[in-house]
């Protein structure tokens, strides 16, 4: 095919950045210093009367110092964005416009004649490319090649040969065969460049200045020969991968010894794939082909070459590209503006560990560190309680790692009428946020599309659509590769044969392994052998839905049937922190640590072993010996010790069991009561953050004033800034509510001010019980013998309900008769005290009768007709005499310790 019938489509120019744009032009010249600047924040808005508290945060600057002038860009939140845009202010005063246009393929392929020409100038000898250490032996090496480097160094190493190679094929992303024949096409029209009669070598002809050759000499070795575990990977999947040494010659190639291995004629005819994992690292599978020998003799860009080599599925697999006969993954190499051979060791343990993470649960395992207990977890709770890479993060490396284009997350904003999936109760008014995640091919076409369900917040609504595509997609590989992709609601697959082809290498490896594997992870329960507890019974935090749990363990590949107890330690962590409840280990750890008490130890036993790519991937050190063990009369030995548990906040526990939430029926419950008495003025003592007064503000009611009350000025700054936009925004004025005025106050609730005497409404949520006890009773004095309020709404958990709730969230057995029995944490660790419904009920009744009010009980969360009553209980004081509060003695009209916070307008 020649350079004018190439397809148009693969030509588009990639747009570069203008740091790489300066980096092209100057190189080392151009020399960026980052700075931090600490900046204080004030985080203010309008109506505030005490100042907030200020806070600091820290930005960045970055310096770019260019041989011609020096420039420092602004401030920004992240390092990488001061650094692009001093770039651009650079390449501003430069002049410089990034070349925006399409290239033709006369103009992608004589920029890669140019590229070619420079790799073998003496400029270039002088850059520290990588390229330069293997000019360097080559110059050092004696024979007919002297001087010459393999043709595969110049197509595999240089990244913009590669990139100029995609422009003009496509198909050179996939077969480094194809961009061989490109570079050998296009050094044969330069001059300057000599190309062997005999095997796949290029060079300079001539030689180079006694400068270059000096800079050459210097030697990039350690004087030492050294030797380098690297996998022997056969091209037939019936015969297992090995370890094998590469002995690395001082002052010799490494490519001399790879060739070898591979026993090919000389190293000119060893490809290299492109980096495997990281881009920066320099692990890559060597192989040979058939084809290498046609390219000698071949003056065409593309050579059509003969089919029928064997494929090398494991390597493809893992490289994207087209790899064919045996091959060898070492990490061998050299990196910029390095002499110095860079090597490291590649065991079996490596190599399973890359197959682990081709799979979604696979990604999450290798982020925890946490090959045999560790579980892609089944639901996204909150940030705080997530351990390991997030499940967007999670998203992207699987896509990397299927070379797959970068995961699309589109947010989409939802006024609240017009959902209709809404998961909970939110707020009339207000908006929720729905993510679409889709999962494109290398071309850019749609592979797969999930829809996620509502979310409160933009970041949970990500978070969740993207765990919701990795557990799918974890499901499909491990149970229905090459089945049929059914689409739903919430799931479209345009082309489902499209999708199973992406992943066609992997599957075919997977297949071969499932041959191969000891059992599958079914029926996990019937394989526990033995559970031995031991250790000191102590009061400890309920184990529920939400917890996190810190644990050490290890995890020991045992045989029992043999004469001597063989033993070998796969996995350990002296800290694994986990939340419960939502699949994030494996179910006999979770069972385990459920019937455990803090500072004690356990051991337990499994009859069969997970899978084999498994237990290897967790071997390390051991992977080679375990590998020729007939591993099904083994048995795994967990060992563990639980040093901690931290129990879930109020809201989060009871949201778990309750929809709407508990604090969402509250302020509903105290919404209803709002209406049904038209009030015109309301407080809210204890009003935290405003959640009940952000309500009122979306809700219709005939209140015209409302106030909050708190001791914490973090709490009422929240509030404050909420209120604000609410009220500065349509959203108050659509929702039809008559709001005239607002203030946020702080101050103690046990003490009396005059500016909030005779209110039509008081409303206390969930706020005694953070008050010693005795205070509690006194801001019930305080509420009705002098704020006198015409309604008071009190609200406080109701502790006989506990056993209940903590039983429920660990799915009632979990906790064992024992605990059950004895008495029962406090809902939330700030919680002061915990009434039962006779002692709210005195402590009410005693209070109406003094002050003279009728009171009634009600809650929310259960019912009240059945034990062990509500989650919540609720008291509704009612003034008997609408004069009352005007006649009452020894109220002092001008008493007013709160501070005003904000007011509005």
């Amino acid at each position: 095919m020649g350079i004018s019938e190439m397809s148009e489509s693969g030509l588009r120019k990639p747009p570069l950045s203008a740091k790489v744009i300066l980096n092209q032009r100057y190189g080392g010249n151009a020399c960026y210093r980052i700075e931090e600047v600490p900046e204080t924040v004030e985080d203010d808005c309008p109506g505030l009367v005490i100042l907030n508290q200020k806070r600091a945060r820290v930005l960045y600057r970055c310096h770019l110092q260019l041989p011609e002038f020096s420039l420092v860009s602004e401030n920004f939140a992240k390092k990488k964005d001061a650094e692009q845009s001093v770039a651009q202010m650079a390449l501003d005063k430069l002049g410089i416009k990034p070349d925006s246009k399409d290239h033709t393929a006369e103009e992608a392929y004589d920029e890669l004649v140019t590229r070619i020409s420079y790799l073998f100038s003496e400029k270039f000898c002088l850059s520290g490319h990588p390229i330069v250490n293997h000019i360097q032996a080559a110059i050092r090496r004696e024979g007919d090649n002297h001087g010459m480097i393999p043709v595969s160094v110049v197509a595999t190493l240089d990244t913009k040969i590669a990139n100029l190679s995609k422009l003009l094929n496509p198909k050179t992303e996939s077969d480094p065969i194809l961009v061989m024949s490109l570079v050998l096409a296009a050094a044969r029209s330069v001059d300057s460049i000599c190309i062997s009669s005999s095997g796949l070598w290029m060079g300079k002809k001539g030689s180079y200045s006694p400068e270059v050759l000096q800079s050459l000499a210097l030697d990039s070795s350690n004087g030492e020969d050294k030797f380098v575990r690297a996998l022997f990977v056969p091209a037939s999947t019936e015969m297992p991968v090995e370890t094998i040494t590469l002995e690395l010659r001082h002052g010799r190639c490494y490519l001399i010894e790879v060739s070898r291995k591979l026993s090919v004629k000389d190293s000119s005819y060893v490809l290299f794939s492109r980096p495997v994992g990281r881009a920066s690292s320099e692990r890559r599978f060597y192989f040979s082909s058939q084809k290498c020998r046609l390219l000698c003799n071949s003056n065409s860009l593309e050579t059509t070459f003969n089919e029928g080599e064997a494929v090398n599925t494991r390597a493809s697999c893992f490289s994207g590209q087209n790899i064919t006969g045996n091959a060898i993954l070492a990490t061998i190499g050299y990196q910029w503006k390095s002499m110095k051979l860079i090597h490291e060791d590649v065991t079996l343990s490596t190599y399973y560990r890359m197959l682990l993470g081709m799979t979604p649960e696979g990604c999450y395992k290798l982020s925890r560190g946490a090959m045999l207990i560790a579980k892609l977890p089944s639901a996204f709770t909150s940030k705080s309680n997530w351990r390991g890479h997030f499940p967007r993060e999670l998203l992207s490396m699987f896509c990397r790692n299927h070379r797959l284009m970068e995961p699309l997350f589109l947010i989409k904003e939802i006024p609240l009428k017009d959902s209709h999936q809404t998961e909970e109760k939110i707020s009339e008014g207000s908006t929720i946020f729905v993510c679409k995640v889709q999962v494109l091919s290398k071309r850019q076409e749609l592979l797969l599309e999930f829809i996620g369900k509502s979310c409160k917040k933009q970041v949970d609504a990500v978070q969740k659509a993207a765990l919701s595509t990795l557990s799918w997609l974890n499901a499909w590989f491990e149970h229905n590769q090459g089945n049929s992709i059914t689409d739903s609601t919430s799931l479209k697959c345009p082309d489902a044969e499209r999708f199973i082809s992406e992943f066609s290498s992997y599957s075919a490896v997977h297949a071969r392994l499932q041959d191969g594997n000891i059992r599958t992870d079914k029926d996990e329960e019937s394989n526990l052998i033995s559970l031995q507890i031991k250790g000191p019974e102590t009061v400890m935090p309920p184990l529920t839905l939400g917890s996190l749990v810190l644990i050490s363990y290890f995890v020991h590949l045992v045989d029992y049937e043999g004469d001597d107890c063989e033993r070998h330690t796969l996995e350990s962590k002296e800290k694994f922190e986990f939340e419960l409840g939502v699949g994030a280990v494996i179910d006999h750890i979770e069972y385990c640590v459920s019937q455990m008490c803090v500072g004690q130890t356990a051991q337990f036993i499994t009859s069969h072993l997970p899978r084999r790519e498994l237990v290897l991937a967790a071997s390390g050190q051991s992977a080679e010996l375990l590998s020729s063990l007939d591993l099904r009369k083994y048995s795994l030995q967990y060992s563990l010790k639980l040093h901690q548990v931290s129990e879930p906040n109020e809201d989060r526990m009871e949201g778990a069991l309750f929809s709407p939430s508990l604090s969402r029926q509250r302020v509903d419950f105290a919404l209803d009561l709002v209406n049904a008495a038209r009030a015109i003025s309301l407080v809210d003592f204890g009003c935290g953050s405003g959640n009940l007064l952000d309500a009122l503000l979306v809700s219709q009611t005939t209140l015209k004033r409302i106030t909050g009350v708190d001791i914490s000025l973090r709490g009422l700054y929240r509030a404050a800034k909420l209120l604000h936009t609410k009220l500065s925004s349509k959203e108050a004025v659509t929702a039809g509510n008559c709001i005239r005025s607002a203030a946020l106050y702080c101050g103690s609730i046990t003490d009396y001010d005059s500016r909030l005497h005779g209110f039509d409404v008081a409303t206390c949520l969930e706020v005694i019980e953070h008050m010693e006890e005795e205070e509690a009773i006194e801001f019930g004095h305080v509420a009705l013998g002098q704020f006198s309020p015409g309604l008071l709404i009190v609200s406080t958990p109701n502790y006989e309900y506990n056993p209940l709730l903590q039983g429920e969230l660990t799915g009632g057995e979990g906790l064992g008769e024992k605990q059950m029995a004895g008495p029962c944490r406090f809902r939330n660790h700030d919680h002061k005290f915990e009434w039962t419904r006779a002692q709210f009920r005195r402590w009410a009744v005693d209070l109406a009768v003094k002050y003279g009010y009728h009171v009634d009980f009600g809650g929310v969360g259960g019912s009240g007709d059945t034990e062990p009553g509500f989650a919540s209980q609720v008291a509704i004081f009612r003034r008997q005499s609408p004069c009352l509060a005007l006649s009452l003695v020894g109220v002092d009209t001008d008493v007013m310790p709160y501070e005003v916070v904000w007011k509005w307008p």
